[in-house]
């Protein structure tokens, strides 16, 4: 098992040394949690013969995640993961604008969002570890002071739980998820194109050429975004669809069957190959699935090279630019009121 050594580093939004904290449970199962940008540095689960492999992508070293990580590998993204379109919302009557880093948007809180924070350990275990991080009103456009905690938990279930935990001062708008990467079939494997997908939503939400929503909540039905039933992820990413080329690939967000708040089941990813297998739970109403699409050549952990589409994120969350669809599921917290959303990640082997 090839472990990430630990290295301290401080960051110019930083004045603490970083940690990287290893969480184990009974059947083997390792996670390295790095308190820079709360990322899932390494996560190692078994195929069908016992061999553990690390499935999600990442670098070697904490000043790779500081000085890159434009694909916000295994990264808090916050405030608001996802994009806001035009970098602007409005609430109770005031404007906000804020910073504006994909083309015309906002994407995944800004140009020094929670990826780019270390968070301080509030308290650990061999198979935990609780972070917080503390957004003070103003940072990248933002009302209102947001304190959040992030829990990772490495269960003798063998599953990685992550619980989060959100409270303001001032009426603001929240959307917290995790980036990782994962390739079931170990990180710098190749293609994830063999790999299969269920997601368990019949509707999305298209997007315009900004990989913005439009509002519209469609069926998956006769569309290459119907993954209700299991099939490869490079069965229909090459078909000639609107969709696709806006997102350069898969870059949408399914709206799920079970009722927000509720813990659902969000997706099924598989190797059959390996044998691993990931059932993905969660608290959210959405689930966001980017396949990977603007990886290019990224230098990574061990010496591997990440290319295009060489694994998928499971981004679960809002939906995209709710504050400014009224529709959607709010992302709106009031002061007096807790942001609470827990993803689950299940790890299985199959015959």
């Amino acid at each position: 098992m090839n472990l990430i050594k630990e290295e301290a580093f401080k960051s110019a939004h930083n004045s603490k040394p970083t940690r990287l904290l290893t969480l184990k449970n009974s059947n083997g199962l390792v996670a390295q949690i790095s308190t820079y940008g709360a990322i899932v540095v390494s996560l190692f689960v078994p195929d069908r013969n016992g061999n553990m492999k690390d499935i999600v992508l990442g670098y070697d070293n904490i000043n790779d995640y500081i000085t890159g990580n434009g694909p916000y590998m295994g990264a808090v993204c916050g405030r608001i993961a996802n994009r806001i379109g035009k970098g602007q919302f409005t609430l109770n009557n005031k404007t906000y604008k804020l910073a504006v880093n994909n083309g015309p948007n906002h994407l995944h809180g800004g140009k020094i969002g929670f990826n780019k924070m270390n968070w301080g350990i509030v308290k650990s275990t061999p198979n935990s570890v609780e972070l917080e991080h503390v957004s003070r009103s103003g940072e990248e456009g933002y009302p209102g002071t947001l304190t959040v905690r992030v829990t990772y938990t490495l269960t003798d279930e063998n599953e990685l739980r992550i619980d989060y935990l959100a409270t303001t001062d001032e009426t603001t708008i929240v959307n917290l998820t995790n980036h990782s990467y994962y390739n079931m079939a170990g990180e710098g494997s190749g293609s994830v194109y063999g790999q299969e997908l269920m997601i368990n939503g019949a509707f999305f939400t298209p997007t315009d050429e900004g990989n913005v929503p439009t509002g519209e909540i469609k069926s998956v039905k006769g569309t290459p975004m119907d993954f209700t039933t299991a099939k490869k992820i490079g069965k229909d990413i090459e078909k000639d669809d609107e969709q696709l080329k806006f997102g350069n690939g898969y870059d949408h967000n399914w709206v799920l069957k079970h009722r927000a708040g509720e813990l659902g089941l969000a997706a099924v990813a598989s190797d059959p190959a390996s044998g691993r297998v990931m059932e993905i739970y969660t608290t959210q109403p959405g689930v966001q699935l980017y396949s990977g699409n603007w990886l290019n050549g990224e230098k990574g952990k061990h010496g591997h090279v990440y290319n295009k589409r060489e694994a998928f994120c499971l981004e679960t969350q809002h939906f995209a630019d709710a504050i400014n669809i009224p529709h959607f599921p709010s992302v709106i917290l009031q002061p007096g009121q807790e942001y609470k959303h827990t993803c689950l990640h299940k790890f299985k082997v199959s015959e």
